[in-house]
């Protein structure tokens, strides 16, 4: 009776399980991948909130691509990263994972194709077999620096390819998109009469953003869609407020924006008091990004420093974002390895192979978590995994 775009299996992995296990006997687990800023000791005023309880919000007005006064203040987000989107062009969503599955449902139809960095956040799998789509991988190659092999996007276009995603700064590369790849991916998409949808919720931590560090968004020779929210840029996860900001030639957005539109309008999934508050929240919310860029690049000087004394680890260049890649010895399998840290040492980390990296051995961690968190954390981890320290 179960629909087959559900996963075969919905049981946990064996490291959920140790997991479960651990936490169940009351054992203390330093979790160095907690990517939840609202559980890592930021500061939150406690007004923060009020906006939501606006008396505006007691009037319901349904509007499919959001209110006017919200798709404005995201405008002017846009604008604070040096970005022209016009509030007519912005599209308002309740996540970034809402807006994949309303874009899939947009450009796709069942059995279509999209295709997908790699490495790369694992949901994208999930997201697309949920709209009956196929995710079909590219390759996010290291050689002292992450950049698309192009030769691979060629590879894995077909007559059923109906868009190209971007993220950038990925997840967990932190690599951002470079002005030539994004020419070259704006040349495939044009030929191919495909769209470009870019997820950019990390755009605003840059660590060592390099010099030709683009957004989709600065070309409009297709249809680009980059994808924003409150849950990264202002560290808010729990006020469920996402968006979408278009661009391309006007006569493809409008058509397809109308045709959004109808789809918006089957869900009105946004609620009016995150809407009312877009405007307070943004501007308040400013004060909790840059407690996290701080908290990012201290916790990155502190995993390079602590890393520089074992020669067998390697911490990979970070350009942003909020997580970190580890290259470790391959003496044991990436699982045995992240299971013999929890198991053993109360220490929580994600296998390279949760991201799909081609190969082993990497283990990511986030640069959120509180720095004595990080400390703790990596005086046990790098015990097991560099061995003496030089």
């Amino acid at each position: 009776m179960r629909s087959d775009r559900l996963p075969r299996h919905l049981g946990v992995n064996q490291v959920a399980q140790t997991l479960e296990a651990r936490q169940s006997t009351g054992l203390p687990v330093i979790d160095l991948t907690e990517s939840n800023p609202t559980l890592v000791g930021l500061h939150y005023p406690p007004d923060l909130l009020t906006p939501l309880a606006d008396a505006a919000a007691l009037r319901y007005d349904p509007q499919p691509l959001g209110l006017p006064s919200a798709r404005e203040a995201v405008s002017r987000e846009f604008h604070r990263q040096h970005l022209t989107v016009p509030p007519e062009r912005v599209v308002l969503t309740a996540s970034s994972s809402e807006a994949y599955g309303l874009l899939f449902k947009l450009f796709a139809n069942p059995h279509d194709e999209v295709l997908v960095p790699q490495p790369s956040y694992p949901l994208f799998d999930y997201l697309t077999a949920l709209e009956g789509v196929r995710a079909v991988p590219y390759q996010v190659s290291y050689h002292g620096t992450w950049r698309i092999d192009l030769d691979t996007v060629q590879q894995g276009l077909s007559s059923r390819t109906r868009g190209v995603l971007v993220v950038s700064p990925n997840n967990p590369t932190g690599s951002y998109l470079h002005r030539d790849d994004l020419a070259a991916l704006v040349d495939i998409c044009e030929a191919r009469g495909v769209p470009l949808i870019g997820d950019e919720v990390f755009y605003d931590y840059a660590v060592d953003r390099p010099a030709d560090a683009v957004s989709v968004l600065t070309q409009d020779r297709v249809v680009t869609v980059a994808l924003g929210g409150l849950s990264k840029s202002a560290g808010l996860p729990q006020v469920k407020l996402g968006w979408m900001g278009w661009s391309g030639p006007v006569a493809q957005v409008e058509p397809l924006l109308r045709a959004y539109e109808v789809i918006a309008d089957s869900y009105l999934s946004v609620s009016t008091p995150v809407q009312q508050a877009a405007s307070a929240l943004l501007v308040s919310g400013a004060g909790i990004r840059q407690q996290l860029q701080q908290r990012i690049r201290r916790n990155l000087a502190q995993l390079r420093a602590r890393c520089g004394a074992y020669p067998s680890v390697g911490v990979l260049p970070v350009e942003g974002g909020w997580t970190a890649v580890l290259q470790v010895p391959s003496v044991q399998s990436e699982e045995a390895l992240v299971l013999d840290l929890l198991q053993h040492d109360g220490v929580r980390v994600h296998p390279g192979y949760f991201f799909d990296f081609p190969k082993e051995a990497f283990l990511i961690i986030s640069l959120i978590v509180h720095p004595d968190v990080l400390a703790t954390g990596l005086d046990v981890m790098l015990r097991r995994v560099g061995g003496p320290p030089a």
